[in-house]
Order: C-alpha cells, then sequence, then structure tokens
C-alpha cells in the first residue's frame, strides 16, 4: 500500500518517483517502429491487420457511420447531454481568451514588420480507448482546434471487441461538428495520420493522449507531422498543511490513481498526524471503487505521503516535482500559489479538486506531464496555428540599414549574405 515518505530521509525513493516514466523500453519501440514502417508501406490492409490483433474485433470498414452517429445520440441520458452542453460553453469561453490575430506595424514608413497567424489545415486528434474511454479529451482537443480555424479535424479511437465506439464519445464529436471518425488506436493509427492509408488522409499534426505505443508513435512521426506532447502517465501532487481535509486529499489521489496502473499520486505535508490519517482514508475508500485493482498498483508502485520538515519545505519539493496536477490544500491558497514555479494546471482549496479540471471547469486537461511542466505549457489554441514573419523594407530603408546587415555577415564570414545587399546598393 501507499508508502509515507520522509523529504531527508527518503531522497532516492522521492527520486525514484520524480523519474518514473513509460519511455525507456527499447523492446515497445522495435514494435512501434515495426508497425509504423509497416503502415506506411501497407496502408488498410495493414491497419485491419493491427486492428484485429490488438482490439479484437474484425471491422471491414473503418469510418464511423452516420447511422451509428445517429444511434449513439437517441442512447445518451438527456442530462448528460446537458452536462456535455455546459462543459463545452466552459471550455469554449476559456479558449477564446486564447485566439489570435494577424498583426502589422510600421517602424519607419519605409519598413513594415508583422506576423501572419494562420491555422494548420488538417488535424487528427487521438482518443484513448480500451479500459477507459474519454469523450472530456474530444472536447479538450477539439475545442481550441476549432476556435484556430482548423478546416479539418479527424477522430480516431479503437473500437471495443464488437467494433462499437462509446456512445458519449460519438455523441460530444457530433455536437462539436466532427464529420470523420476512424475506429482504429494504437500506433498504427498514429502512423495512418501522418502517412496516410487509401482511407484515411494524412494529417498535419496529431494531438491527444495515449498509453506508451500511442506516445511513441507520435515521437516517432514527429517532423513527419507536428505533435502537441509526449505524454506519460498522469499525475498529481497535492501540498497540504495540518488544516486539510483527508478524506478529500484520499479521494483526490484515489482518483488520479485509478487513471492508470503507472498514474502517481504524492502528497506533501508538514503534518505527520495528517499523513496518517490520509492513510486511513485511502483504504477505506479503496473498497468500493470499480477499479480497484488499477488504483492499488498505482498508490503501492508510484504514490506517496512525504512527510517534509516545513512549509516551504514542500513547496520547494513541488518546484522540483513539477506535476501536471498540482492541488494546493492549506488554509491560504491564494497566498500559496504564488510560491509555484512549476505546474501544468494548479487547483486551489479544498472544493477545487482535479476532476473540475478534467471535465468541466475551460482550462485544458491536456497538461504536461513527467516533470516537463518546468518548459511546456497545457495545450491551447496556439497549438492548431501557423506563425508566419511579413517583412517590407524599401530601396531607402534597406540603404539605411546596409552597413550594420554587412558588418554582420562579414563577422559569420558569409560573404554571400553581405553580397545580397550589396548589389542592392549600385544605383
Amino acid at each position: 500500500m501507499i508508502r509515507i515518505l520522509d523529504a531527508a530521509k527518503d531522497k532516492m525513493k522521492i527520486q525514484e518517483i520524480l523519474e518514473r516514466t513509460q519511455m525507456d523500453s527499447d523492446e515497445i519501440i522495435k514494435v512501434v517502429d515495426e508497425i509504423v514502417a509497416e503502415v506506411k508501406s501497407g496502408g488498410d490492409e495493414v491497419l485491419k491487420k493491427y486492428t484485429n490483433m490488438f482490439d479484437r474485433n474484425e471491422i471491414s470498414k473503418f469510418e464511423v457511420s452516420k447511422e451509428e452517429i445517429e444511434l449513439a445520440k437517441k442512447e445518451i441520458d438527456p442530462l448528460l447531454k446537458k452536462a456535455f452542453e455546459k462543459a463545452i460553453k466552459n471550455i469554449t469561453e476559456f479558449h477564446k481568451k486564447q485566439v489570435k490575430k494577424s498583426f502589422k506595424f510600421k517602424e519607419k514608413s519605409d519598413i513594415i514588420l508583422g506576423q501572419l497567424i494562420k491555422p494548420i489545415e488538417r488535424v487528427g486528434v487521438y482518443v484513448p480507448g480500451g479500459t477507459a474511454s474519454y469523450p472530456s479529451t474530444v472536447m479538450m482537443n477539439v475545442i481550441p482546434a476549432k476556435l484556430a480555424g482548423v478546416k479539418e479535424i479527424i477522430i480516431v479511437t479503437p473500437a471495443n471487441e464488437n467494433g462499437e465506439i462509446r456512445s458519449s464519445v460519438l455523441l460530444v464529436a457530433d455536437m462539436l461538428g466532427i464529420e470523420k471518425i476512424y475506429k482504429i488506436g494504437g500506433a498504427q493509427a498514429i502512423a495512418a495520420l501522418a502517412y496516410g492509408t487509401e482511407t484515411i488522409q494524412k494529417v498535419d499534426k496529431i494531438v491527444g493522449p495515449g498509453n506508451i505505443y500511442v506516445a511513441m508513435a507520435k515521437r516517432k512521426v514527429s517532423g513527419i507531422v507536428g505533435i502537441d506532447m509526449i505524454a506519460g502517465p498522469s499525475e498529481v501532487v497535492i501540498i497540504a498543511d495540518a488544516y486539510a481535509n483527508p478524506e478529500y486529499i484520499a479521494a483526490d489521489m484515489i482518483a488520479q490513481a485509478e487513471h492508470d496502473e503507472r498514474a502517481a499520486a504524492i502528497v506533501i505535508t508538514d503534518c505527520e498526524r495528517l499523513a496518517d490519517r490520509i492513510k486511513i482514508e485511502i483504504l477505506k475508500l479503496l473498497e468500493n471503487l470499480d477499479r480497484k485493482a488499477i488504483a492499488e498498483k498505482s498508490l503501492s508502485n508510484y504514490g506517496a505521503i512525504i512527510i517534509s520538515s516545513c512549509k516551504k519545505e514542500s513547496f520547494d519539493m513541488a518546484n522540483e516535482l513539477a506535476a501536471e496536477h498540482l492541488e494546493i490544500l492549506t488554509q491560504n491558497p491564494f497566498d500559496d500559489y504564488k510560491k509555484i514555479k512549476n505546474a501544468g494546471a494548479i487547483f486551489l482549496g479544498e472544493f477545487t479538486p482535479e476532476p473540475v479540471g478534467d471535465y468541466f471547469a475551460g482550462p485544458n486537461h491536456t497538461l504536461p506531464t513527467s516533470r516537463t511542466s518546468r518548459f511546456s505549457a497545457a495545450l491551447s489554441v496556439d497549438d492548431f496555428y501557423k506563425k508566419t514573419s511579413l517583412l517590407y523594407y524599401s530601396e531607402k530603408a534597406l540603404k539605411e540599414a546596409s552597413e550594420d546587415i554587412m558588418l554582420m555577415a562579414k563577422d559569420e564570414s558569409l560573404t554571400g549574405h553581405a553580397n545580397a545587399i550589396r548589389v542592392r546598393l549600385k544605383g
């Protein structure tokens, strides 16, 4: 079961959690490389082979039909549909703040500088299936792409053994105007999006989370197409003081742990009594959990309650962990969050658990994992733009800048650069 660690004495064990990653299997990389190469050369027939092998279904047609979408819409609880509508509204309102426009300005009358901001033409969204299937992933990836102006958005997601996609995934995709959904998953789906097949048109960028095979396939095709990020297993770090509610903390740790056996749920507190109470509450709450086996394995291997010497050490350690999700359950979270340098998303106070962000609030839940929040950020509208610089110099402006440009070109031993300026000065 979950360990209680001392920040000073158990540094090696904490370091193991810090360095946890999925990205270290040469065997998996080899398998992914083979799948990607086969799909690139073999197209639809190879897709069918791997779909049959991994998803255990024999699909004759990859694309979801209109009839399947209509049936899914009829099956959905009206109250669930209303919840999706509210979430879509919240996510849209938040991401609208990120929309950018092209600009240009005149430094002088003879100089025009600017930036052209245009949407990526075609985007593929990977929606996980298997042990869990997430309509929330559809919302978080499609909405910012739509706001950026992406013309064509394709969804790929693995079907179950009966060749079916979860009704809520199909409903949300339809609510957001997605017309092309394909029943494929895994590394083979990523390869199909990157290179195209007889059925699936290649895209310019691939976004969306997935398992290690999906992550490695995205890394493999990066450069052929754009990708959002290479995401590892999900994680939460909770900073708690003596005033925090142990039941809330235990519930939030379990919410994270049920995602995946390699998910990490970590608490940092300077209160030993709280640590003991959290452990008791975890044992209670696990008893009635549907995904109990997954959560137990996650908490045993990658969960921890870390005892710090003081509040400052708690925040220093949280910055070192650079978590995907960071909850601050302290007496003054509105002051304390200012001490955080590294986090994908920060959740303030005892009534803002991570699921609020996963499903409903508005900020994107596609976040940097595995300590990458030190240098990267949540998925946003920006991820679906291309930015092109625009420059104009008149003859007069070039003459005024010519000596400076040629001096810098000469310093770099690029005489051809200097000459491209010089030939224009002859007149």
